[in-house]
């Protein structure tokens, strides 16, 4: 257990001491800070309830001659609590943070390297980017590419290239640019004589060294007082150039990389002074070595992208907003392949994935729904002891810019408490990496351990892909919920920038109007399993134990972009050629050795369609829906026919329907005239040896 020292800000919070179990300082920061100071010489780690002091606190503690037992650990209550219009309810929620602050953290994740040199290429018109390159020029290894021309500077002190980028693509420390060079005059080359300037008789070249080609009337005048350097040609045939570098600024109204989440290395401020001059101030520190957490985890061999040939599900290709995710076809089986130096953690891959072969793993579901599970039960023990029934609301939200607007939001209830809404006293924030990285198993897994409902706070600055999957997947969530007999457990709060509190505070008075909810079920003992299909059989097979509704046999429908669901067949159309089971990445579609029997284990199911896209036939549909557990684990029976038995040895080699099929189509050819069509009736290892001894 940790030492938790707990403030109530100059008295500005009503914390009762007695229910929170701990001393409560009025001024921990300021005259009681000793109590701080005592507390580093313990043998316990040290939770402090303050964020807002949070660098004076690290910074006493580096001071302490004492070494730290375990990190300090900081978690914030005034905001989120004490300074809301339900402070003095907010004892449950209070201790559940506390409880949560208390536990151990993750385990650590493997580390991305990058290496940059300080090689650095400024994009954008010349008035801007060589201002920036003159300033930058001492301290980086600097190069331009000017896309409109500018006055360039005597001085070669740094390349300087001219042209349209065709290419832009990489990340810190291995970008590769390439660009079209489209004026005659080749900056590269230009020796900035001045030859040029002077020889053209219709001031076409200024001291940007470039022809406007609007004014230039081929005396090719320039051309011959620049002979002997060579850097003016009309007949140019090779324009492309291509360089690689470690940093880019791009200061194009357009830019090339317009993502919401740019690679590591990449900055475009736009045309604002004021972002180009912050952006400039992190690119000096961009050299060195650096190192960010490798946020995934990939599975291949329960990955449904693709097989014998056929694309089923490339739901993470499509919802990557970075690039990160590229198709992979070996010998017709196929894989995705991620670059962990373009991810940068949203997480919204995992969240799409139907098998769960993309995993997150900052932290990974299993330590957050032990985190989730503790902040369920530590609230509910609470509210117990007040008499209060009513369970917890989870606020998921990204770790920065959702802790931003709620604090913001907390400071502006505290001081203008008429205009703005605070957190209500049941609804406890859970932050994670980034909001795109939750989908079905935490949010199900949430409810099931005992919290009411689940409301997801979207920030504004997500990447349109992202907040169409996370609707997506609470419809999906919603839907499952219904097909149970429960109403709609899973809300999205979608703000349009993280300034906008109003949005916010909207919806937190909302949710304070309508009171706290009921838990739909009995909390769950069990563990979250990081694979996403174990932890989602867990928690179905937990709701339908609970379920107000029975499911229909033929089962509940549910959204097209549903990851469970079974398959619908045309008896009449299938051959039982078992082209659907070759095909079929999870092992759900099974054939028989013995007898034509093709059948189906929904569980093992994700939708993915490449069985439907591989029978010849078209005799297979998706069909999304919900059906009880045990219906979903049993082998069930999709098509079965009587089988042809070889004419020669009476083995069974095929169904009677597959063999009429082929009798008819193949009948009219001549080359299956007289003994060849008995041929056909019989099985691979007799028709060898009739052919054997027809030759002989």
């Amino acid at each position: 257990m940790s030492q938790k020292l707990v403030c109530n800000c100059n008295g500005t919070m009503p914390l009762d001491q007695k229910a929170l179990g701990v001393p409560v300082h009025q001024s921990l920061c300021r005259q009681e800070v000793g109590s701080f100071l005592k507390a580093l010489d313990g043998a316990d780690s040290i939770v402090v309830a303050c964020t807002q002091e949070g660098a004076l606190f690290t910074e006493l503690a580096e001071q302490s001659e004492k070494p730290l037992v375990a990190p300090l650990r900081f978690v914030n209550i005034r905001e989120v609590a004490g300074w809301t219009q339900e402070a003095k309810s907010s004892g449950p929620k209070i201790a559940a943070l506390l409880a949560l602050a208390d536990m151990a953290e993750a385990e650590p994740v493997p580390v991305v390297n990058y290496e940059s040199q300080g090689r650095l290429l400024i994009i954008g018109a010349g008035s801007q980017a060589l201002p920036w390159a003159e300033k930058l020029s001492q301290s980086l290894d600097v190069s331009v590419l000017c896309t409109e021309p500018g006055d360039l500077p005597l001085a070669r002190s740094y390349p300087i290239y001219s042209g349209e980028v065709t290419k832009l693509d990489g990340y810190l420390g291995n970008f590769l640019v390439a660009w079209d060079l489209q004026n005659p005059i080749d900056p590269e080359m230009c020796t900035r004589c001045g030859a040029c300037v002077v020889a053209c008789p219709e001031n076409a070249i200024n001291l940007s060294y470039q022809i406007d080609l609007d004014k230039c009337q081929s005396h090719r005048a320039c051309v011959t007082a620049c002979a002997s350097i060579g850097a003016i040609s009309f007949e140019r045939t090779e324009r492309a150039r291509d360089a690689e570098f470690d940093l880019i600024l791009d200061l194009r109204t357009n830019p090339k990389m317009r993502m919401s989440q740019t690679p590591k290395g990449y900055f475009a401020p736009g045309n604002d002074p004021l972002e180009q001059a912050l952006l400039v101030n992190q690119l000096v520190e961009m050299v060195g070595e650096f190192e960010k957490p490798k946020y995934f985890i990939y599975q291949d061999k329960i990955c449904a992208h693709g097989r014998n040939g056929k694309v089923g599900c490339s739901a993470c290709i499509d919802v990557c907003s970075t690039g990160a995710i590229a198709s992979i076809f070996k010998n017709g089986q196929g894989s995705v392949e991620v670059n962990p130096n373009l991810c940068m953690g949203c997480g919204a891959c995992a969240t799409v994935c139907p098998s769960g072969a993309m995993r997150y793993n900052y932290p990974s579901v299993s330590h957050q729904g032990k985190e989730l599970k503790n902040l369920a039960s530590v609230f509910s023990a609470e509210a117990k002891k007040l008499h209060l029934t009513t369970a917890p609301s989870l606020l998921l939200h990204t770790l920065t810019a959702g802790t931003q607007m709620i604090d913001a939001l907390g400071r502006s209830a505290h001081v203008m408490p008429k205009q703005f809404e605070g957190l209500p006293a049941f609804v406890i924030p859970y932050a994670i990496e980034h909001i795109a990285s939750t989908g079905l198993d935490l949010w199900l897994g949430a409810l099931s351990y005992g919290f009411s409902e689940v409301v997801l706070l979207l920030s504004g600055d997500e990447d349109p892909a992202y907040r169409l999957a996370l609707e997506e997947q609470s419809q999906l969530a919603n839907a499952i919920l219904q097909a149970y007999g429960f109403d709609d457990r899973v809300h999205l709060v979608m703000a349009n920038s993280v300034d906008d509190l109003q949005t916010v505070s909207n919806a937190m008075g909302s949710l304070r109007q309508r009171g706290a909810l009921k838990a739909i079920c009995t909390p769950a003992s069990f563990g979250l399993s990081d694979q996403k299909r174990e932890a989602l059989e867990a928690v179905l097979e937990h709701l339908e134990k609970q379920a107000k509704t029975t499911l229909p046999e033929a089962g509940a429908p549910l959204p097209k972009t549903s990851l469970l669901g079974g398959l619908a067949m045309n008896a009449e159309s299938c051959t039982l050629c078992m082209s659907c089971v070759s095909s079929c990445p999870e092992g759900a579609l099974l054939d028989n050795p013995d007898e034509p029997i093709l059948s189906f284990i929904e569980k093992q199911c994700v939708q993915c369609g490449i069985c439907v896209q591989t029978c010849p036939e078209q005799a297979l549909a998706l069909d999304p829906r919900l059906r009880k557990v045990e219906q979903r684990k049993q082998k069930a029976v999709l098509n079965e026919a009587q089988a042809f038995h070889c004419i020669s040895c009476g083995k069974p080699f095929g169904t009677s329907k597959m063999i009429d099929l082929m009798l008819a189509k193949l009948g009219a050819h001549g080359a299956f005239a007289g003994a060849a069509m008995d041929r056909l009736k019989m099985c691979g290892d007799c028709r060898v040896v009739d052919m054997v001894k027809k030759e002989t």
